[in-house]
């Protein structure tokens, strides 16, 4: 993976690589306990800061260095007076080196060992999880699942130590069971099982503290993938010459609606437009024209009955977005085999996605954005959306290495991949799972392409805007009943970003 071009991303790394850092900086201090004693107090000062009330404490103790993690903390505690329950899921005479070091220091501070066994009552008011660790693969031991399920069934509030346990640290799958944090410090360096999948939804408020290592300074380990940041918006999205004008700015064309559906394709022109696209054409079927005027008089509306229509129409496009509402009956595959056969860039959506796994999966690409959510991506791969999930960012992979251009994973988490590496973006809520949302992401990313981001750009910010339009949008009016078209105002703050925050403010309310 190539170092990042913009400013605006960040590092991510898979399990492998932090250790191997974590290895290099004990190889290098001598004392890799110093170092086990900085991460614990990083996670009880971060413990303290978020339940200050709080004054017990049960911690949950594996056998490797996250449960040392653990004891340290479980010591720091009882020093300052809390009443402090220690369950070790290992026995003591299975410790060694820094972990009973650990352990050790927890006796020193008269914290009272206890080996876990199910039916153990939970006493803390705060739970620690420091069971697994980034180093944990493969399938959970029935004692370890029975923990985190008395974890989970506790309602207490719980700090997991680097990652909640059952979470892989490589690609945010779940390995049966995992904890569900409500604060997450992971140390060294951010990983990216963190962020996407199940991780993103178990992980809860998340810290990151180098203690005092710098990754980056290792250049034989390559970041895994980068994580995207508002910053990034700034660099792709400059302020526009005094002189410029809607030739520059490129014309779109929106192809889809079918008879029945011409929602999902005027969401997606509308969106395009917000984003600043020079002028938008909306292809779609007749029934639908007259809708989509009274909607979006700014778009052209064109109504098509037939391929035969289209190609004149679609000449003096700069890009090409295909798929909402296109629907996969004679209409939309003839209409698709057309927009397969131009030399403008395409973005590919909903029912194209489709069509490109049943009819055109020999089809390749270099300039063309894919933005399949795990079922789509599941027919393209020939596979099942449980096996996309389980391994999100290999399925990225695949995608790419098979259909070429850059291809948008879609969900919690969304993972943008193309020829530069692995993005991932770490913004977007809950409320935004429902109808429409793929569509309003079509038409952003195509709108920002017109205006002259190279592919994988226009991809990597056209998710940014499209997530942090999510959460703008439910901060003023909650998750639940958020709609795709919530997003378009909200977008339009987004690509102006040397608006400044009074103009933002007053364009939230």
């Amino acid at each position: 993976m190539s170092a990042p071009q913009h400013r605006g991303l960040m590092p991510l790394y898979c399990a492998d690589q932090v250790r191997e850092i974590d290895r290099r900086t004990i190889a290098n201090e001598r004392d890799g306990f110093a170092l086990m004693q900085r991460a614990a107090g990083t996670a009880w000062r971060w413990l303290r800061a978020r339940w200050p009330s709080a004054k017990s404490l049960t911690v949950f103790c594996g056998g490797g260095n996250n449960g040392g993690d653990g004891h340290v903390l479980a010591a720091l505690a009882a020093r300052e007076g809390w009443q402090v329950q220690r369950l070790s899921l290992t026995p003591r005479s299975r410790l060694h080196g820094d972990a009973l070091r650990a352990a050790l220091l927890a006796d020193e501070a008269c914290v009272e060992w206890r080996e876990w066994r199910k039916g153990v009552a939970i006493e803390g008011e705060v739970i620690v999880d420091a069971l697994l660790g980034t180093g944990f693969s493969g399938d959970l031991r029935i004692l370890y699942a029975d923990a985190i399920t008395a974890i989970n069934d506790s309602s207490r509030p719980v700090l997991a130590i680097d990652i909640p346990s059952g979470i892989s640290g490589d690609d945010g799958s779940e390995r049966g069971l995992s904890v569900k944090a409500d604060m997450t410090v992971t140390f060294i360096a951010d990983k990216l099982g963190l962020h996407t999948g199940r991780g993103a939804a178990r992980v809860g408020e998340l810290v990151l503290d180098s203690l005092g290592v710098d990754a980056l300074t290792h250049t034989d380990i390559r970041p895994t993938a980068w994580r995207l940041e508002k910053a990034l918006l700034k660099a792709a999205l400059p302020p526009r010459e005094r002189d410029i004008h809607k030739g520059d700015l490129g014309f779109v064309g929106v192809l889809g609606g079918a008879p029945g559906m011409g929602g999902a394709s005027l969401l997606a022109a509308e969106a395009c437009a917000r984003v600043g696209a020079g002028r938008v054409m909306l292809v779609t079927a007749p029934e639908h024209v007259t809708a989509s005027l009274m909607r979006c008089p700014e778009v052209m509306a064109k109504g098509v009955s037939a391929a035969t229509q289209v190609g004149d129409l679609l000449d003096r496009l700069n890009v090409l977005a295909v798929g909402p509402g296109l629907g996969q009956g004679s209409w939309g595959q003839s209409l698709f085999q057309v927009a397969l056969e131009t030399a403008v860039p395409l973005v590919v959506d909903a029912d194209a996605l489709n069509l490109l796994a049943s009819r055109f999966r020999s089809t390749r690409r270099d300039d063309w954005v894919l933005t399949p959510h795990p079922g789509e991506a599941a027919r393209l791969l020939d596979t099942s959306a449980a096996e996309v999930e389980a391994d999100r960012p290999a399925a990225a992979r695949a995608l790419q290495e098979l259909y070429g251009g850059v291809v948008v994973l879609k969900g919690s988490g969304t993972l943008i991949c193309g020829p530069d590496g692995l993005a991932l973006c770490p913004f977007g809520n809950p409320g935004m799972a429902s109808g429409g949302m793929g569509d309003a992401l079509c038409g952003i990313i195509a709108g920002l392409l017109a205006q002259g981001l190279e592919l994988e750009m226009a991809a990597r910010a056209g998710v940014l805007v499209h997530a942090m339009a999510g959460d703008m949008a439910a901060q003023k009016g909650g998750e639940r009943g958020l709609l795709a078209s919530d997003l378009a105002s909200c977008a339009r703050v987004l690509v102006n970003p040397t608006m400044d925050e009074e103009n933002v403010a007053a364009t939230r309310r």
